[in-house]
C-alpha cells in the first residue's frame, strides 16, 4: 500500500507543479500585454487616418486570425489583408471593427507586422472589446470591434498588414 500512495502522491505533485508553471506563464503575459498597451498610452498619438476591418477569430488558448480591411489616408481609401497568430482566448468570433490610425506619416510605414493588445467577449450579437495594434514604424491602431459569435478574449496577437 506505500508503494501505491507514493505514486499517487507523485502523480499530485506534478499536476500542481504543472499547474503552478501554467499560472506563472499566465501571469507574465499578461503583465506583458499590459505594458504593451500602457505604453501605447504614453507616447503621443497623432490622427492620421481611419480603418475599418473584417476579420474571422478562432481560439482555443493559441489564436488565429484572418480578414481584409480599407484604410482611409491622405484622402484615398486602399484595400489590405490582415491575418496573424497568438495566444489567449476561447471560441470563434466574426470581428468588424473600425477605428483610428496614429502616427502615419507616409502610407509605406502601413504595412507589416504589428503586436496586438486585446480584451474583450461576445456571446451572440452582444459583444464588448476594444483592440489596440502597434507596429515597429510606430503607428498605432486604435480598434472598436463589434463581434457576432461565441468567443472570450484577453491576450495578444503579432499580425501582419498587407496592402493590396
Amino acid at each position: 500500500m506505500l508503494g501505491h500512495d507514493a505514486q499517487r502522491s507523485g502523480a499530485g505533485t506534478t499536476c500542481r507543479t504543472a499547474l503552478a508553471l501554467v499560472c506563472v506563464w499566465a501571469f507574465l503575459f499578461l503583465v506583458a500585454v499590459a505594458y504593451a498597451s500602457s505604453s501605447v498610452f504614453a507616447e503621443v498619438l497623432t490622427k492620421s487616418g481611419t480603418v475599418r476591418i473584417q476579420q474571422t477569430q478562432v481560439a482555443f488558448i493559441g489564436s488565429a486570425n484572418l480578414g481584409s480591411g480599407t484604410l482611409t489616408y491622405g484622402g484615398h481609401s486602399v484595400r489590405f489583408k490582415i491575418g496573424g497568430l497568438g495566444v489567449g482566448g476561447i471560441g470563434i468570433s466574426k470581428i468588424n471593427a473600425t477605428g483610428t490610425v496614429y502616427n502615419l506619416h507616409h502610407l509605406a510605414y502601413f504595412p507589416g507586422a504589428y503586436v496586438q493588445a486585446r480584451y474583450g467577449a461576445v456571446v451572440g450579437r452582444k459583444s464588448t472589446g476594444k483592440l489596440w495594434l502597434r507596429n515597429s514604424n510606430g503607428v498605432v491602431l486604435e480598434l472598436w470591434a463589434a463581434r457576432k459569435g461565441l468567443a472570450l478574449s484577453l491576450g495578444g496577437d503579432a499580425i501582419y498588414i498587407d496592402l493590396q
